[in-house]
């Protein structure tokens, strides 16, 4: 069976996800929805999808389509969830799966209704660098005592990750921490317990905070520190650092490292070392085998309780 995706959301990650999709077999998008249509045709032509929209429903409509992909804009995260599952198709939507904590609690609910496939975008949880630390905690050789985490851009202007310019305003807490907080959760296998949560000054324009500070603390008694910016002017990127009870890693996008900088080869880890097309395979796999899959929109909305938590802690000053 060809499982046919629409994918929702033409720039920087929704052709991330493109690439990823031509490597699984088995897998045809069919429909390409972008809010300006010119630009969809340009994507839909070189990768040979015939349907091209700029409405969601349109795509919905096609009876053929049997699951979505969302790599909107993140206010429209959990709303398009939503229509997806009504309109009785699987989902994977972007991270994150929302910005206000009674919207992802309706996605959840929705899905469970549903027993459709809906899933979030938690790349980490795939990454080979991560899926190696991870196996090692699951076989008992390694216990995370503290995650030191940098998430570092550059960023004083709307642009997004092809310098183009954004429709929409990037979220340091609901979006770039989303990562690290659900990562924490997920690595030391226990739920987090404390969060707290410091920012610098709100930009002029922007709106939002450019600077932040997390402290976390899981249930077992691991501690996660994470910093985020986007004021830091390189090297840019999310950095990892496991640090534990019978060794150091340091991970650094798909590249891991011992704590004496001795490079670890992840490359057997999985089937590939593109954790989109990872994140991608588990997604049609779960469809394939009626299963829950992992970052399944019920086990990412911990991560959104904290993020909730966060916010408020932040809005009280």
């Amino acid at each position: 069976m060809t499982i046919k995706v629409a994918l929702a959301g033409a720039g920087a990650f929704g052709i991330k996800h493109l690439d990823g999709i031509k490597n699984i077999p088995d897998v045809e998008v069919v429909s390409l929805i972008s809010r300006d249509l010119a630009k969809t045709q340009e994507v839909a032509d070189k990768y040979g999808i015939k349907h091209v929209t700029t409405d969601l429903a349109d795509s919905l409509a096609i009876k053929e389509v049997d699951a979505v992909i969302l790599c909107t804009p993140t206010q429209m995260h959990a709303s398009q969830t939503i229509a997806c599952l009504e309109a009785g198709k699987h989902v994977q939507v972007e991270i994150p799966l929302c910005d206000v904590l009674a919207d992802g609690e309706k996605v959840v609910a929705l899905q469970k209704q549903t027993g459709l496939v809906a899933m979030c975008g938690h790349t980490r949880r795939f990454n080979p660098s991560h899926q190696y630390v991870h196996k090692k905690i699951t076989a008992g050789e390694f216990n995370i005592q503290q995650m030191d985490v940098q998430t570092y851009f550059f960023r004083r202007t709307n642009m997004n990750a092809l310098g183009q310019p954004r429709s929409w305003t990037d979220h340091l807490l609901w979006h770039h921490a989303a990562h690290t907080v659900d990562l924490f959760a997920y690595q030391a296998g226990s739920p987090i317990v404390k969060a707290n949560a410091i920012q610098g000054p709100i930009h002029k324009d922007l709106g939002i905070a450019m600077d932040m500070s997390i402290q976390l603390q899981a249930a077992n008694g691991a501690i996660c520190t994470l910093s985020l910016s986007f004021n830091n002017d390189g090297p840019l990127g999310t950095f990892f650092r496991y640090i534990g009870d019978t060794a150091t890693y340091i991970a650094r996008y798909d590249d891991l490292v011992n704590g004496k900088e001795e490079k670890i080869d992840v490359s057997k880890v999985d089937v590939s070392m593109n954790g989109i097309e990872l994140q991608d395979r588990e997604f049609f796999a779960a469809i394939k085998e009626g299963r829950e899959p992992n970052a399944s929109v019920a086990q990412v909305l911990p991560c959104y309780q904290v993020l909730h938590n966060l916010e408020q802690q932040l809005n009280a000053g």
